[in-house]
Order: C-alpha cells, then sequence, then structure tokens
C-alpha cells in the first residue's frame, strides 16, 4: 500500500505537476499583484452575479450582510500564485481586508465593503488612502457589495459624488437575488 500510494501521489502526481508547468500557465503569474488582484476580484464578481453564489448571502431567503462571507469567497480564489496573501493586515492605522505582495515593492491592497454600510462615502474617501500610505503602496481595489437596487443607486451616487465614477479599481458587485 506504501508502494502504491508512493507511486500515485509522489511519482505520478510529480508528473502531472510537471507537465502543468511546462505546458500551461497554471502555476504562471504574469504582471503585478494588482493585475492578479484585479484579475481575482473580477472572477469573484463574474461567479456571484452570473453563477448563482449570490445565493451565499441568502441562507434563509433574507440577505446576510456580512462582510467576512466575501472576504472567505475572495481568499478562495488564491490559488496556484507566488503572492502573499494576507488578510487583515495592520501596518498601524487598522487592519486593511487583503494585502497581496511579492515583495516589498509590490504590494496591493483590497478593501471590501457593503453598499449599506453608513460610513461608505468616508471609507471611499479616506480609509484606503490611510491603509496604502500605512503599507507604502499606491495600488488598492475597492469592492464593493450590494444586495438592492437602492443599495446600488446609493453606492454609485457616492461614487459620483467623490469623483470617482470613472476608477477601475472600484468595483461594484451586484448579489441581489431579484437581479
Amino acid at each position: 500500500r506504501v508502494e502504491e500510494i508512493y507511486n500515485l501521489f509522489v511519482k505520478k502526481l510529480s508528473l502531472f505537476i510537471k507537465y502543468l508547468f511546462e505546458t500551461t500557465d497554471f502555476y504562471k503569474n504574469p504582471g503585478n499583484t494588482l493585475d492578479e488582484s484585479y484579475k481575482r476580484v473580477m472572477f469573484l464578481k463574474y461567479i456571484i452575479e452570473a453563477q448563482y453564489c449570490y445565493k451565499i448571502f441568502y441562507p434563509n431567503g433574507e440577505p446576510i450582510n456580512r462582510e467576512s462571507y466575501l472576504h472567505i469567497m475572495y481568499k478562495l480564489t488564491w490559488f496556484a500564485t507566488v503572492s502573499d496573501v494576507s488578510p487583515e493586515t495592520n501596518a498601524g492605522r487598522g487592519p486593511v481586508d487583503f494585502k497581496i505582495s511579492r515583495s516589498a515593492h509590490d504590494k496591493t491592497l483590497v478593501e471590501f465593503k457593503l453598499a449599506s454600510s453608513t460610513k461608505l462615502a468616508q471609507n471611499l474617501q479616506k480609509q484606503v488612502e490611510i491603509y496604502k500610505k500605512a503599507h507604502d503602496t499606491d495600488k488598492a481595489i475597492k469592492v464593493i457589495l450590494f444586495f438592492s437596487a437602492e443599495e446600488e443607486a446609493r453606492a454609485r451616487k457616492i461614487i459620483a459624488d467623490l469623483g470617482l465614477s470613472n476608477e477601475k479599481y472600484i468595483v461594484l458587485i451586484d448579489a441581489r437575488s431579484d437581479n
């Protein structure tokens, strides 16, 4: 049995990993942490909006407004990466939701917010800027999750009022059950 397991999980799996490495991009992470983080945010957006993963937020038919669910889902998108994915990293000015890094010179912060937050405008305007300074980076992505048309309209108005409507790295995710 030991030999059988060794052959399966060491020899054959090693050959499979070598094959993936040599013939695919599975283990390659071109670009920087901003590119990689953004691709994973967009994948998360896709699975929530287009593949029914919004249902995780509705265990009893009513939305559970918890950023922590979104954090868990985002963490699960990080596989086969050379990047260090650190949740709730605190550099002295409060914990950012995620810090993705490859070196001291390549760091991206990812901050998640609920559109229903009473401090959404303040957080979009100031919070991430404070985190960026504390973490010595200029790269950040802000993700806003909404559960109703009213929350979406409110988030879009706040973004427009702050002059951030054309900002690529502010991502809205639609978790409405009626959409």
